[in-house]
């Protein structure tokens, strides 16, 4: 089991990176706020988890163990894998997760791409007592410098469609959104991303 990596990153994409362990890349794909904070060239420690297949081996990267735990434990529910596992946490966060199933509130899961009611239905009943460990991420966002132009929208939309969502969907959300890189250019990439999500989720 690889539970963390302590090296220096090769490459940095919206839902992947490449970390460079005395010189072995490791491919971890990680949530949209979690790569926001990675830049290539420095030092970086992602908690892992192993996902091991009969044909694959994958590994998914958090910056703080809270959200690898529940990254961990949404996989204890029927139907879902590691990729609907990651949207979660990507969309929810450990915190908004654990308050979702022991709240019951069905609208805030299905508000993930791939959640349906029913599969929102079973994590409750599956996993209300499971969540009870989770607490709100530690770090919060990782604030990303100030960014010129347009760039952010295509780190946003790049993100959004990596969690399911269409180009279209993606780019309304961006528009939604524009208002607070005007108000405060040096957002971070992960308040972005909530805020898009939220103005999808309110759709």
């Amino acid at each position: 089991m690889i539970a963390q990596l302590s090296g220096t990153i090769a490459t940095a994409g919206a839902t992947s990176c490449v970390v460079d362990v005395g010189g072995v890349g490791y491919l971890v794909h990680v949530t949209p706020a979690t790569a926001s904070g990675l830049r290539v060239g420095e030092r970086t420690v992602l908690h892992t988890s192993l996902v091991v297949r009969e044909d694959s081996m994958t590994l998914y990267g958090f910056a703080d163990e809270n959200e690898r735990h529940a990254f961990e434990i949404a996989q204890g529910a029927s139907g879902v894998g590691p990729k609907l596992a990651l949207a979660i946490v990507s969309v929810l966060g450990s915190g908004d997760f654990r308050r979702a199933v022991q709240s019951e509130d069905l609208k805030r899961l299905t508000s993930v791409p791939g959640v349906g009611l029913k599969g929102a239905q079973k994590m409750v009943i599956e996993l209300r007592e499971k969540v009870l460990v989770l607490e709100d991420s530690a770090g919060g966002d990782r604030e990303a410098p100030e960014r010129a132009d347009d760039a952010w929208r295509a780190q946003v939309s790049e993100g959004l469609q990596g969690l399911g969502w269409s180009v279209r969907d993606a780019d309304a959300a961006c528009d939604n959104v524009a208002h607070l890189v005007e108000e405060d250019p040096s957002i971070g990439m992960g308040t972005l991303l909530r805020a898009a999500l939220n103005s999808l989720a309110r759709r």
